[in-house]
Parts: C-alpha cells; sequence; structure tokens
C-alpha cells in the first residue's frame, strides 16, 4: 500500500472533510473529491475506486447520524436497500464494458428539470406530508431504487440529487428526504466500493485518509443538516445541483 507524502495527506483531508461535509446533507461531494484525486495524478480506475471507498467511509457515518435522530423512513427504505446495492453493483461493472459518457447530456437535463422544479414549488420539503405509499408509489420506488443504483455505478454525478428528489416527490420534507436517500446512497456506495476492490481498482494509501477525514465532515454535515432544518437543506441542495449543472456542461464544452 502506498502511502501518500505529508503535502498529500493534508490535501486528501481537506478535501474528504469538504466533500463529505456536503455530500452528508445533500450528494455532490464527488465535484470535490474526484477532482481532487485526479490531481495527485491517479489512473481513472483507481480514482473511481478510491473514491467510492471513502464515499462508503462516509455515507455509513451521514446514514448513522440521521438513522439515530430519526430522520429516516426505516421500514420503507430497508426494503429499497438491496435493489439499489444490486443495480449499484451491476452498473460498476457495466463500466468497465461500456462507456459512461453518453449519458453526461442526459444527465444534464435532468439535473436543469430537478433544479427548476424545486425553484417553482416554494414551499415544497418544508413540512413532510407523506402519508404511506400506494401500488403506483411502491412501483415508482422500485423502478427508481434500482435505476439510480445502478447511475450510480456507472457514472454517479447528481446521485444524491436525484434521490432526494424521489423522496420529495413522496412527500417527504426536504431533511427526511435527505437521510432516505443517504441510506440507499450507502448501499449504492457499498456495492461499487466491493466491485471496485475485486477489480483491484483502488488505492487504499489514498482512500483511506481521506475516508477518516470524510467520516469528520459527515459526522458534522449531517448534524447540522438534522439541527437546522429545511431552511438549511433546500438552499444547499439547490446550490450544489447548480454547481453540478455548471460542471457536466463545462466537460461536455471541453469534449
Amino acid at each position: 500500500m502506498e502511502l501518500p507524502s505529508i503535502d498529500i495527506l493534508l490535501l486528501l483531508i481537506a478535501t474528504g472533510f469538504i466533500a463529505a461535509f456536503i455530500d452528508s446533507v445533500v450528494g455532490g461531494g464527488g465535484i470535490i473529491s474526484v477532482p481532487a484525486l485526479l490531481a495527485l495524478g491517479l489512473p481513472p480506475n483507481l480514482v473511481l475506486g478510491t473514491n467510492k471507498l471513502a464515499s462508503t467511509m462516509s455515507s455509513i457515518t451521514s446514514t448513522t447520524s440521521f438513522l439515530l435522530s430519526g430522520k429516516i423512513e426505516l421500514k420503507l427504505v430497508a426494503r429499497l436497500f438491496p435493489l439499489s446495492f444490486i443495480g449499484a453493483a451491476l452498473g460498476t461493472y457495466s463500466v468497465t464494458a461500456l462507456p459512461s459518457e453518453f449519458l453526461r447530456p442526459l444527465v444534464v437535463i435532468l439535473l436543469i428539470v430537478v433544479t427548476i422544479y424545486t425553484l417553482f414549488k416554494k414551499n415544497w420539503g418544508a413540512k413532510s406530508t407523506y402519508s404511506g405509499v400506494t401500488a403506483k408509489k411502491i412501483i415508482l420506488l422500485i423502478v427508481a431504487a434500482t435505476c439510480i443504483g445502478f447511475y450510480d455505478g456507472f457514472f454517479g454525478p447528481g446521485t444524491g440529487s436525484f434521490l432526494i428528489f424521489v423522496f420529495l416527490m413522496l412527500g417527504f420534507d426536504f431533511v427526511k428526504a435527505s437521510g432516505n436517500a443517504k441510506l440507499l446512497n450507502f448501499a449504492s456506495n457499498l456495492a461499487a466500493f466491493i466491485t471496485f476492490a475485486m477489480l483491484g481498482s483502488i488505492a487504499y494509501g489514498y482512500g483511506i485518509p481521506m475516508g477518516l477525514a470524510m467520516i469528520a465532515g459527515a459526522l458534522v454535515g449531517s448534524r447540522v443538516a438534522i439541527k437546522r432544518g429545511a431552511a438549511y437543506v433546500k438552499p444547499l441542495f439547490i446550490g450544489i445541483t447548480v454547481v453540478l449543472i455548471g460542471k457536466q456542461i463545462w466537460e461536455l464544452w471541453l469534449k
């Protein structure tokens, strides 16, 4: 296991903490952690695998924090956990055989739709109106958990935004939607991490220090979100989603 130098270690700790702070609330931490790992000269396959190791450490922390605070609809989301896990494992395996870049234009469009819809629904997610699920909603959740899980393993950007959006559609407030999304995101991160580990695509000397910093960032971020509520989560959700849109458009432009 290659150990990083002090300057690289400090970079991993700083970027890991900030990425996890954001990711623990609304997702999107990869816009910080992935470029940081790329800047260190790691090849793309190691970047993705190493980021998934650190992200898994982060997501289990934030998920636990939301769970202990009662901000996860456990009976509902626990049933979706295996679907997200299986979808992500298939997605991660598929990315080794298929190019993922063709998804970028579709992701940009979907993120724009999510942002506009959220902006125009002024009080959306301020209070929970969730009252259970119908047969149609169950089908929606099964499809969403599997497909978004596959997407997270195959490509990834915007996974948190899409999951939160699904739970907002069911009537959850922003904080509980974020908590529910974190549990499913943990499933997809775990599946992707295991798959990358089996493929030998993880630089543990970089991933473990970044992951430890992410544990701290996730703990702080999730506690702030739980304490400050939807008034804090919604603007951060919109802001990170807009940044994700800009990043995807910029990378399309560079192509």
